[in-house]
C-alpha cells in the first residue's frame, strides 16, 4: 500500500498526539479562567453556629450544603446557635398554563415556594422574612404520563437544588439588623 505512507495522519507517534491533547488541555482552561469561570469553593457565612428548625427534604440538603460548604457548624439547639433559621412556607404548586383545542392540557408551571427568616436568640434579625419562588414549565402529553410524572419529580428536585443553592447564597449576606 503505497498511498498509506504518503498520507499519514497527523498525529501519527503517541508523543504528537499527547502533546496536541496537552496543548487543548491547556486552551481549555485558559478559556475558561478567561471568561471568569471559577469553582464554588468555601462560602462564607457571617455567623459561626447555626440552627436549622425543620426537617424536610429541602432542609436536609440545606444543612448538608452548609456542612459540606462552609466553615459554620450546625446545632442541634436554638438556644446555642448565633443565628436561626426558620421556615415559614414550603410550597409546590401545579398550574395549568395552556390547554389544546380539545380542551386537554398541553403545559403546566410548576411552582416551588419557600419563605423563610433568619434571626438571633435575642431576637434581632439577621435576614427578615424573605420568600423566593422558582418556576418551571413543563410540557404535557397523555400518552406519555408516566414519563411526564418523572420528569415533573426531576424538575422538582432540580429547583430544590436551585432553591438551596439560593438560600445560602442569602446567608452569606445576611447583616443582623439594629446593632
Amino acid at each position: 500500500m503505497w498511498w498509506y505512507k504518503t498520507r499519514m495522519p497527523a498525529f501519527h507517534t503517541p508523543a504528537k498526539f499527547r502533546r496536541a491533547i496537552s496543548t487543548l488541555c491547556l486552551a481549555g482552561t485558559a478559556l475558561l479562567c478567561a471568561c471568569g469561570f471559577q469553582l464554588r469553593g468555601q462560602t462564607t457565612l457571617p455567623f459561626e453556629t447555626l440552627h436549622v428548625q425543620g426537617a424536610s427534604s429541602m432542609l436536609v440538603e440545606l444543612k448538608r450544603n452548609i456542612a459540606a460548604g462552609s466553615q459554620t457548624k450546625l446545632v442541634e439547639r436554638a438556644e446555642g446557635a448565633d443565628a436561626v433559621l426558620a421556615v415559614s412556607l414550603e410550597a409546590r404548586e401545579k398550574v395549568i398554563l395552556s390547554l389544546d383545542t380539545s380542551g386537554r392540557v398541553r403545559e403546566y408551571q410548576l411552582r416551588y415556594r419557600v419563605g423563610f427568616f433568619v434571626h438571633d436568640a435575642k431576637g434581632q434579625n439577621w435576614i427578615p422574612t424573605s420568600e423566593i419562588a422558582l418556576t418551571r414549565d413543563i410540557s404535557f402529553n397523555d400518552a406519555q404520563i408516566i414519563a411526564k410524572e418523572n420528569e415533573e419529580a426531576l424538575l422538582y428536585r432540580d429547583m430544590q437544588t436551585d432553591m438551596v443553592q439560593q438560600i445560602v447564597r442569602r446567608l452569606a449576606r445576611a447583616q443582623r439588623s439594629g446593632g
